[in-house]
């Protein structure tokens, strides 16, 4: 897995008083990653971005094609990117060579002395949809699947774009990002699935809670 782009931001006028972060400027050369984010990279509403769980959000090139593709009677895309979209989804990693499909939950890799852990795929909110004005557009993203992926830090270091992620750990077998997605936001969950979901040791506290309220209130009916 290769990085072909690293972009940072910190936070700025959004909408009328809200502050976001998702406009991000690509990082050229070495950047220094601490547990919590990239230098020169923040979040605005910790209560839902960052933290050590979320420290970084990779986002697979690839998928821009799909977006920039046109759809519908009128052939229209479906949003409108810039011509460069590496990091227009606000992603401080923009990744080659893997896709929510092959990447598990707990997957970890090093890039230089940096090593880095997959822990939650990302759940986009109205700022994803106010930036390109599609109110739909988190929507989308939920259906197609390519939502990116948050990771921890494990051990700090410095990366850079062009360098390579190398898997050291496998993770959770049962568990890629494409079906903890699908877990998170089906109907009906079965109960097997909760349990198996939550012997992941390494997905977020944040998802491991949601899924833990979910198994509470399946084994009370």
């Amino acid at each position: 897995m290769k990085i072909e782009s690293i972009h940072v931001g910190k936070p700025k006028a959004f909408q009328d008083e809200i502050l976001s972060a998702i406009s991000k400027q690509p990082a050229q050369g070495l950047i220094r990653l601490n547990k919590e984010n990239l230098v020169d990279d923040q979040q605005a509403d910790l209560s839902v971005h960052g933290g050590l769980d979320k420290a970084v959000y990779a986002y697979p090139k690839q998928h821009y094609t799909y977006w920039q593709q046109r759809v519908g009677l009128l052939r229209r895309p479906r949003i409108q990117l810039p011509s460069e979209p590496q990091g227009a989804f606000g992603e401080n990693l923009c990744l080659s060579g893997a896709d929510e499909h092959s990447v598990l939950i707990g997957d970890t890799f090093q890039c230089g002395e940096a090593i880095l852990q997959v822990t939650q795929p990302r759940q986009p909110c109205w700022k994803l949809g106010h930036k390109f004005k599609q109110k739909r557009l988190p929507h989308w993203v939920i259906s197609s699947g390519y939502t990116g992926w948050y990771l921890r830090v494990l051990q700090e270091g410095e990366i850079a774009a062009g360098m390579q992620l190398e898997k050291i750990e496998s993770g959770c077998s049962l568990w890629s990002v494409n079906r903890c997605n699908q877990l998170f936001y089906q109907r009906g969950l079965r109960r097997a699935d909760l349990i198996s979901i939550l012997q992941c040791d390494k997905l977020s506290s944040t998802w491991h809670d949601d899924f833990s309220k979910r198994l509470a209130y399946l084994d009370k009916k």
